[in-house]
């Protein structure tokens, strides 16, 4: 295929490698680098280049895909490259979006870019069902509910724990609760109402279990409130049963039209790996953000920002045909 969409990566941890992955079903994208701090070391992958030489690639990219993280990468690395590349990413502290969208337009506007921010499945493609659903039906309640699935942050948190040697955090949305959300019910819910936390943990062979299970369930912040459940499992078992990423979730409306009729909306997702599927909503957003910056869009952009079409490879007139 002619006239590819020229990719660039920025950050080879798990998302990156599932942007890396998620290129090759896309025959209309093309990876031209993969910019990482750590080029040598990565023995398998011929397109490692130090991200200090990233600014050299200015005119061989389309779209570069920033997957660092949220915390510790993008606030620096968002509006330094937005300066000088079409840029989207993933980045998911919701309370701070209003204020990174407004740093990444500034930075994309004075580089004549254009910049998708906070495209995955939450912030995403569930924020999108949030405001298709709302507006449909107004007079409603709607609820998201995440897992069964690993949260990483929470994980990390109780590998901190004095004693654990290794642990993972499901979250799992309490089934009473979604039990009569789906029969119609409007309940006010608080955060520990929704979900509850379920801990596998491999503690250090003299370390007292009773004290990390308490060290866990009083931590504030991630598990004091909630309904935590630890269990303790061999290094064996952690090893076959809990070293994968899988995630997922549904957001629910409820609503009612007319004088009393009930209406329900849902959005489920189930995936076997986060940070692949999250590489795979990226992809699609890359496409529509070159797409968007031929049309002459500049600036900074959310998911709400951005036509659904612009996400297929196909023409209007094909997806009317196929799809409509």
């Amino acid at each position: 295929m002619k006239n590819k969409i020229k990719v660039g990566i920025v950050g080879y941890g798990n998302l990156g490698q599932g942007v890396e992955k998620a290129i090759a079903h896309h025959r209309d994208l093309e990876l031209v680098a993969v910019f990482t701090r750590r080029p040598r070391e990565i023995k398998t992958l011929s397109k490692a280049v130090s991200i200090d030489d990233i600014f050299t690639y200015q005119n061989a990219i389309d779209v570069l895909l920033l997957c660092g993280s949220s915390a510790g990468d993008l606030p620096h690395q968002g509006p330094l490259y937005a300066k000088a590349f079409n840029t989207v990413d993933s980045f998911d502290i919701h309370a701070e979006i209003p204020s990174y969208y407004a740093v990444m337009d500034n930075a994309a506007k004075s580089g004549n870019s254009l910049s998708i921010i906070s495209i995955g499945w939450d912030p995403g493609l569930f924020s999108l069902a949030r405001l298709l659903f709302a507006g449909i039906l107004p007079q409603g309640e709607s609820y998201t509910f995440w897992g069964k699935g690993v949260s990483q942050g929470h994980s990390t948190a109780v590998r901190q724990v004095p004693g654990v040697k290794q642990a993972v955090q499901y979250t799992v949305p309490v089934r009473e609760t979604v039990k009569q959300i789906r029969q119609g019910l409007t309940p006010k819910l608080s955060p520990q109402e929704q979900h509850e936390r379920i801990c596998f943990v491999v503690p250090e062979p003299d370390a007292d279990p009773k004290d990390i299970e308490n060290s866990i369930k009083s931590m504030p912040g991630y598990f004091a409130g909630y309904n935590t459940t630890v269990h303790f499992i061999s290094e064996t078992e952690f090893a076959h049963e809990h070293t994968g990423m899988p995630h997922g979730g549904f957001v629910i409306r409820t609503g009612s039209t007319g004088t009393a009729d009930k209406q329900q909306m849902e959005f489920r997702l189930s995936l076997e790996s986060n940070p692949e599927f999250t590489a795979s909503v990226l992809i699609a957003y890359a496409r529509a953000c070159h797409m968007l910056h031929k049309t002459g869009e500049r600036g900074a952009r959310t998911i709400f920002d951005v036509p659904l079409g612009c996400l297929s490879p196909l023409s209007n007139s094909d997806l009317r045909k196929s799809l409509l």
